[in-house]
């Protein structure tokens, strides 16, 4: 990646924006999204901007771009019709270690802005480091289509319930797993429907019950030619919800980016067609994790009476084509 995907606390921001025009007015408004605390440097501006100043009580240095007013700045954008004034904005930011971002000038940025789509506290963001901005507004289309405005409801409902889970439900796993289970079902259904009293009243009565162990499972995904573009939908949900990931040097390593990131990852030296590390997989089952085992091709596996005997579940997901 060329560029480090980071959120930044609107709290901690202090924003300049050297420019008044129309594209300077954007630029504001994406800011206000998070912060007021915003400094404009220009000496006129337009209608659109002095509306923004005046509407949020945003300060104005009523002159154009001077240096040595950046030393408090923690992010500056460059949005002049000015090559020359952008460039000394852009290098006087890099001397301060100022994260600065000149308009329409990728070369004089040390970040971007991506795509973003806001269901609060929900954000997602999209970014083609700066190389396709035509194939992101299509994509953000396609994700707007199919993600409800209530998903913010569903991210403010985790947070105000979750220490009350964390005391009820011990273990990671565990609480993964039900979250999962009431995100996906009547309760996130209420919160997506706008009936908040309903889904809280649901949860308190899920946690008086009795919440059983999770149960170990081991699952086997064979990716035959390792595209990862032929994932089938039960083997990506199944890689973002494993506890351990054992894999050997024929799979395509593009695959483990679809794991979980906080999942163990076990590479093997030996290929699996020969000799499956039953022992390890073994242990961490018997313990209530999901472990998965990516196989390159599709061959039969070798069998193995300790996994037989054990009782842990078993499954096979064909994957690819």
């Amino acid at each position: 990646m060329k560029y480090f995907p980071v959120f930044l606390d609107g709290s901690k921001i202090n924003a300049m924006v050297v420019g008044g025009g129309d594209v300077a007015a954007r630029k504001i408004e994406l800011l206000l999204k998070t912060t007021t605390n915003i400094t404009i440097m220009a000496e006129s501006v337009t209608e659109g901007v002095e509306r923004l100043i005046n509407e949020n009580q945003l300060n104005w240095l009523k002159h154009n771009y001077k240096a040595g007013l950046l030393t408090k700045i923690t992010l500056v954008i460059a949005a002049t019709d000015n090559t020359e004034v952008n460039e000394q904005v852009y290098h006087e930011a890099v001397e301060f270690n100022i994260l600065a971002n000149v308009v329409d000038q990728p070369a004089l940025c040390t970040y971007i802005t991506p795509a973003i789509i806001d269901r609060s506290p929900m954000i997602i963001a999209l970014s083609s480091s700066g190389s396709a901005p035509i194939l992101i507004r299509m994509l953000r289309e396609q994700i707007e289509k199919i993600l409800p405005q209530g998903y913010g409801r569903l991210a403010d409902f985790s947070l105000k319930f979750r220490d009350h889970v964390k005391a009820r439900i011990k273990g990671i796993r565990n609480r993964r797993t039900f979250w999962e289970n009431t995100l996906r079902g009547s309760i996130g259904q209420a919160l997506l429907d706008d009936k908040q009293q309903e889904a809280e009243q649901l949860l308190i009565m899920s946690l008086k019950e009795k919440i059983a162990p999770p149960q170990g499972e081991i699952i086997f995904i064979q990716t035959r030619e390792g595209n990862p573009d032929n994932l089938t939908l039960n083997a990506h949900r199944a890689l973002q919800f494993a506890d351990a990931v054992f894999y050997d040097g024929e799979v395509n390593v593009d695959l483990i980016e679809y794991v979980r990131r906080d999942a163990e990852k076990y590479p093997q030296s030996i290929s699996s067609t020969i000799m499956l590390n039953y022992q390890h997989v073994l242990e961490l089952a018997q313990k209530g994790q999901q472990v998965i085992y990516l196989l390159s091709g599709n061959e039969e596996l070798p069998s193995n009476a300790a996994l037989i005997s054990s009782g842990i579940s078993t499954k096979t997901i064909i994957s690819g084509s």
